[in-house]
């Protein structure tokens, strides 16, 4: 058994915040029917850095975030499109899209005309700011909301900011959050019977991640420095050179810290007012870092990260993406399913990460081609396979 397993959702979205929330309900067992445009689906099946793909429609930004869904073409601007999406609402439980704000409305298929049709209907509107406000219907882009909501000022240190984060963090985010949301109005709906409208903006969703750093202003009046790779919260905590390399070490408790001096042979620092004491510590960490790097160049990062962790003091490399992606915790914690695509061969594609005990989410079935399922999913509402046909010919589907 799967969690969702009997809820369809009908997925109108495109490239990134909408389609990774989709891919959850769908690890989590939900029927995910892409509802996309006839003529080439999907932006995101023309993004990514393989030419040949993009061509093929199969572009790999689509292939990461698309496993487990079904494919099925339908032009919404054309009458018998909107009536043929109107039947699959009536038998679906889910509807999430990801346009601006009234672009649903002035197709004539907004929430409350899908609502009539069917009053359990869970509806999920994915977008930059939000469907209320003065900045409601400005375009946005993943970059455009890191600059928005103080993500870009945060990053970096004095000689390099404003730096955005290296990944589409507010757009993955903003799945993540819509997801969180749906599965919260099923739970409701579970409860009471009644679906919902529900709102998501990037901009909101992000800035709960900032917590402590918004605490901190907001409650305690101070701004964010700029550390790069330290830590702000402790000191010594953030990313130091060694004789081969860098490691990362968060010595963040008093007795972390007092441990690492011991090892290090800096067992005087710890009486040293200047970093005797946590707070103070934190404010001379440029005084105080370089003792401890000229202490660690002396050996190879892998004997420090050893040392460190056996000592219970919270210690790693800094790994290469793809050694991240292969180091050997990730394997055994089956991060990963390894999928064939036609046409393309074996691609690995992420799994659900939470690890449930009794109802396990895994990437069982490759990302859809293009209309791939529009035959099995119009049949759902009793269009035959002549039917079909004569709607691709009319550019229906």
């Amino acid at each position: 058994m799967k969690i969702l397993d009997g809820i369809r959702v009908l997925d109108l979205t495109n490239v990134l915040s909408g389609p990774f929330a989709t891919l959850h309900l769908a690890l989590l067992g939900a029927e995910v029917i892409k509802i996309e445009n006839p003529k080439d689906g999907d932006l995101a099946r023309k993004l990514g850095c393989v030419t040949e793909y993009n061509k093929m429609l199969m572009g790999t930004s689509f292939l990461a975030q698309n496993a487990n869904k079904k494919s099925c073409t339908l032009n919404l601007k054309d009458e018998r499109g909107k009536e043929i999406f109107k039947k699959l609402v009536a038998i679906s439980d889910v509807v999430v899209e990801n346009f601006r704000p009234n672009v649903m409305d002035r197709l004539g298929l907004g929430y409350s005309v899908l609502k009539e049709i069917n009053p359990r209907l869970i509806y999920c509107a994915i977008s930059g700011f939000g469907q209320t406000g003065p900045d409601a219907f400005k375009p946005a882009y993943d970059q455009i909301i890191q600059g928005l909501s103080g993500v870009m000022a945060i990053n970096g240190d004095k000689r390099l900011n404003p730096l955005r984060c290296g990944f589409p963090v507010c757009d993955t985010v903003g799945g993540l959050n819509a997801a969180f949301a749906i599965l919260a109005a099923l739970f409701h709906r579970e409860r009471t019977g009644e679906g919902q409208f529900i709102d998501v903006a990037l901009l909101d969703s992000i800035m709960p991640l900032m917590g402590w750093v918004v605490a901190n202003l907001m409650l305690g009046g101070q701004h964010p420095e700029l550390l790069g790779n330290d830590n702000f919260t402790a000191a010594p905590s953030g990313t130091f050179r060694t004789q081969d390399g860098y490691i990362n070490i968060a010595a963040n408790k008093q007795e972390q810290w007092e441990t690492l001096a011991d090892l290090l042979g800096l067992s005087h620092l710890k009486e040293d007012p200047r970093f005797k004491e946590r707070d103070i510590r934190k404010k001379n960490r440029y005084e105080l870092n370089p003792l401890i790097e000229e202490k660690l160049v002396e050996k190879p990062t892998k004997y420090w990260v050893d040392l460190l962790n056996n000592n219970d003091i919270p210690a790693g490399e800094i790994l290469s993406l793809e050694d991240a992606l292969n180091q050997p915790q990730i394997q055994v914690r089956n991060t990963f399913s390894t999928l064939e695509v036609d046409g393309i061969g074996f691609i690995k594609v992420f799994n659900l990460t939470a690890k449930f005990e009794k109802t396990p989410g895994f990437a069982e079935s490759p990302p859809p081609k293009l209309s791939q399922h529009t035959e099995e999913i119009l049949s759902l509402v009793g269009i035959s396979s002549d039917e079909v046909r004569a709607l691709r010919n009319e550019g229906v589907v």
